[in-house]
C-alpha cells in the first residue's frame, strides 16, 4: 500500500473541522483584582503590608476554570512573584524597616512555585491544598497552603492564608522607635487572586 502524499495529507489538514484542534496548554493569569497582603502585629499595633504588584505564570488545560470548579486538576503549573520592593505597609519607616529585614536588595523577588496540589468540589465552590516551594531572603523552603476556589463570572476566584514564621528564613522581625516597637516574627499572609485567560500583571493602590 502506498504511503499517503504530502498533498493528501494537507487536503486533510484544510477539511479538518476547526475545533478538533485544541491547545496543549491554556495560560491563566491574574485579573488586575487579584490581591495578597502580610498582616503583622507588634507591642504597638498591628499592621498590613500590601503587595503593589504581583505577577505569575499559569499553565493549565483548556477550560481550566470550568474543569477546576468540577473538581478536576486542570492546572499544570503555578509560580507566583512579588517584587519585595512593592510591599507597602502605609508607613515610610516600616516599609524602609521591613524591606531591611526581608533582605529587599539582595534577593529582590518572593517567589511561590507550586509543586503539587489537590483539589475537591464542595457545596460553594472547591477546596484544596497548594504544596510548593517559597523563595523568601535568599532562603527557599517547602510549604502548603489551605486554599478555597469559587466562580467569579467565569474566572476562578482562589483565596487562602498561610503563617509564616520569618525565623524560619533566616530573617529577623523588624525593630522600630530605639526597640519600643518589636514585630512579631510570624505573619499572616493572605491573597484573593482572581484567575483568567487573559495575560495580565495585577497592580494595586
Amino acid at each position: 500500500m502506498r504511503s499517503p502524499t504530502l498533498g493528501a495529507i494537507a487536503t486533510l489538514l484544510l477539511l479538518a473541522p476547526a475545533g478538533a484542534w485544541t491547545p496543549a496548554d491554556a495560560p491563566l493569569s491574574l485579573a488586575p483584582q487579584s490581591r495578597l497582603w502580610v498582616d503583622g502585629t507588634s507591642t504597638v499595633r498591628s499592621f498590613t503590608c500590601k503587595a503593589g504588584v504581583l505577577d505569575a505564570e499559569i499553565m493549565a488545560a483548556p477550560d481550566a476554570v470550568a474543569a477546576i470548579l468540577a473538581g478536576d486538576k486542570a492546572v499544570k503549573s503555578v509560580e507566583v512573584r512579588v517584587p519585595t520592593a512593592k510591599l507597602e505597609c502605609g508607613n515610610g519607616t516600616m516599609n524602609e524597616h521591613m524591606l531591611k529585614a526581608l533582605k529587599a536588595k539582595e534577593h529582590g523577588t518572593i517567589v511561590f512555585r507550586v509543586t503539587s496540589y489537590d483539589v475537591a468540589k464542595g457545596a460553594e465552590g472547591v477546596t484544596g491544598t497548594l504544596t510548593g516551594t517559597l523563595s523568601l531572603g535568599g532562603v527557599e523552603k517547602t510549604i502548603t497552603v489551605a486554599a478555597t476556589g469559587r466562580d467569579a463570572g467565569g474566572a476562578l476566584r482562589v483565596a487562602g492564608s498561610y503563617q509564616l514564621r520569618m525565623s524560619d528564613y533566616g530573617l529577623k522581625a523588624p525593630t522600630l522607635m530605639f526597640g519600643t516597637l518589636k514585630v512579631n516574627e510570624v505573619v499572616k499572609v493572605g491573597f484573593d487572586l482572581v484567575l483568567t485567560g487573559t495575560p495580565a500583571v495585577a497592580t494595586t493602590n
